[in-house]
């Protein structure tokens, strides 16, 4: 049995491979019905794209979009790691973590 990477410790070639493994493991876990283990794969993946993104282009006090989540808005307050931890706009200011490839800057369009 190979002993798994961490995703820090993988390089860029090898972190799409997970990512693109770990996406159609996740449709055929969609197309058989296990929605837990779509859900869980899907977050695995989420998580695997934020190692091929650079922290430094997120700016703390910056507002963000959240990819697959249209409308919804997330005002970064500081960076630990591969997360964002700040809030959404316009709801209860509940302090939330999310992975840096969930952010999409708006100047990128819609």
């Amino acid at each position: 049995m190979a002993i798994e990477k961490k995703y820090s410790q993988m390089i860029e070639s090898e972190l799409r491979q997970e990512i693109a493994d770990l996406l159609e493991k996740a449709r055929k876990a969609s197309q058989l019905g296990y929605v837990n283990e779509y859900a869980v794969l899907e977050r695995k993946a989420i998580m695997a794209q934020a190692y091929l993104v650079d922290p430094s282009q997120f700016v703390p006090g910056e507002v963000y979009r959240i990819e697959g989540d249209p409308g919804v808005f997330f005002q970064v307050d500081y960076l630990k790691g591969r997360f964002a931890w700040g809030y959404r706009m316009g709801g209860d200011k509940f302090a939330e973590a999310l992975p840096i490839s969930m952010l999409k800057s708006l100047k990128e369009g819609k």
